[in-house]
């Protein structure tokens, strides 16, 4: 039987693929109680950074958002597993913590992160609703575009 989630999912022609493998000494995220922490998730697609650069120099806002978006479906890649392929066990997004890469002076980093608050909405509902942080970094790994990382309550 499809989950309600995973229906929303299909609906909006998402597939969700199996998690990317970290890319240094680090897991994809650790239970502890009802809480998964998700670690930081690049805009990567069948292992490739798909959204390279800085937000304000050769990344447009609207290319921020959609490498935000697909962080987004990283993170989500990233529960199923924690919840044993059952995304209908996700209680809540708790938070996402989204670091831009861009340049001194940029101002709209909250208009990028929402590219993946908009996704956590729609795939969730009301369960997506999350406090957040959306902050600029000098640099991120591998020059991606964009990183957040998470906090969901699951249900046991």
């Amino acid at each position: 039987m499809v989950g309600t989630v995973d229906a929303r999912l299909t609906d909006l022609g998402i597939e969700i693929a199996t998690p990317a493998a970290p890319v240094a000494n680090y897991v994809g995220f650790v239970t502890t109680g009802n809480l998964v922490f998700v670690s930081g998730q690049l805009p990567l697609k069948e292992g490739k950074l798909q959204y390279e650069g800085r937000l304000g120099e050769s990344v447009s806002l609207e290319e921020g958002q959609a490498a935000a978006r697909l962080c987004a479906v990283n993170i989500i890649a990233q529960l199923k597993a924690a919840c044993d392929g059952d995304l209908d066990r996700v209680k809540r997004i708790v938070r996402l913590g989204g670091f831009v890469n861009s340049v001194p002076g940029y101002k709209d980093q909250p208009k990028v992160i929402n590219g993946a608050s908009d996704l956590m909405a729609e795939v969730f509902a009301e369960a997506g609703t999350h406090c957040r942080a959306a902050v600029s970094a000098g640099a991120l790994p591998l020059d991606a575009a964009v990183e957040i990382d998470a906090i969901a309550e699951i249900t046991q």
